[in-house]
């Protein structure tokens, strides 16, 4: 049985590792009893926020390999006061800082992103992380942390050798034959998501987009989400009530004129602000039992 090892990361203040866990960027997060279980890069995870960042406990030896890994993932590069002052164009901004102050954008795997948005076409949260637990657990390796385990996410290689007819078996539906596609695409080297962090915002959405299943909002998340594509701006529902509602009275806009609006108006860290509007407007939504 794995025994964990414990770190105590250091993250800059403002820090609410609830709101970035919870809203929405990443599907594999689990919540016990005050803590975090998560598999990053193949690592168990276990993670609560105290004073001055996060107490994690690990099975890996290496936590000088493990501080980095996730200082990568939440972004800790990213000054989030300056990020604030950048968005923080109106009292509707101001409101959702304020609600939600020290949620960062997660920096994920590529390939794990995407086989999540694959698989949120026409879905909701609860669904998309029963769709990629059950994909881990037919597929992935097993983790063990103190008596615990975790099915890490499995490569594209291996999904394209499980292919359609096994991810429809797990429940997918009809995302199983996109996902499978993209597996096969990624696993045979005719899509290179790394390559994507260093084209332009334009040039890696429409990459993605060639994929079947793949649309702009599906694609922005992925961008934003794992590929450093700060300026994507993913629009769901939730999002598109908060913009007609707040911001465009109501205009009826088609999903491109939206991005550009919100990359004149937020500027190049577009993709926090989204992600603000998204989690307030979401949580307000439940609240009043909204559900469509």
């Amino acid at each position: 049985m794995a025994v964990s090892n414990t770190l105590n990361l250091h993250v800059p203040s403002p820090f609410n590792l609830a709101a970035t866990l919870e809203s929405g960027q990443a599907h594999r997060w689990q919540r016990c009893e005050g803590w975090y279980s998560g598999v990053v890069h193949g690592n168990l995870l276990k993670l609560r926020q105290v004073t001055d960042g996060i107490e994690v406990c690990s099975s890996t030896q290496d936590m000088g390999a493990l501080s980095t890994m996730l200082s990568y993932y939440f972004r800790l590069g990213d000054d989030l006061l300056e990020i604030y002052r950048r968005i923080e164009k109106d009292s509707r901004m101001s409101e959702m800082i304020q609600r939600f102050s020290g949620m960062r954008l997660l920096r994920q795997d590529p390939w794990e992103c995407l086989s999540a948005f694959i698989c949120s076409a026409t879905s909701n949260l609860t669904r998309i992380a029963a769709n990629m637990e059950s994909v881990a657990d037919a597929m992935g390796r097993r983790v063990t942390l103190d008596g615990v385990s975790r099915s890490t996410f499995p490569c594209a290689g291996l999904v394209a050798e499980g292919g359609e007819a096994l991810l429809r078996e797990l429940g997918l539906g009809f995302r199983a034959k996109y996902l499978a596609y993209a597996a096969r695409e990624v696993a045979r080297g005719n899509l290179e998501l790394e390559d994507l962090r260093q084209m332009s915002y334009w040039d890696a959405r429409a990459r993605l987009v060639d994929l079947p299943g793949v649309g702009p909002k599906i694609a922005d998340c992925v961008l934003v989400f794992s590929l450093d594509k700060l300026e994507a701006f993913p629009i769901d529902r939730w999002v598109s009530r908060a913009v007609g509602e707040w911001y465009l009275d109501g205009a009826n806009l088609k999903y491109d004129e939206i991005v550009q609006w919100a990359h004149r108006y937020f500027g190049v860290y577009a993709g926090y602000a989204q992600q603000y509007l998204f989690h307030g407007k979401r949580l307000d939504g439940r609240l009043t039992g909204s559900s469509v």
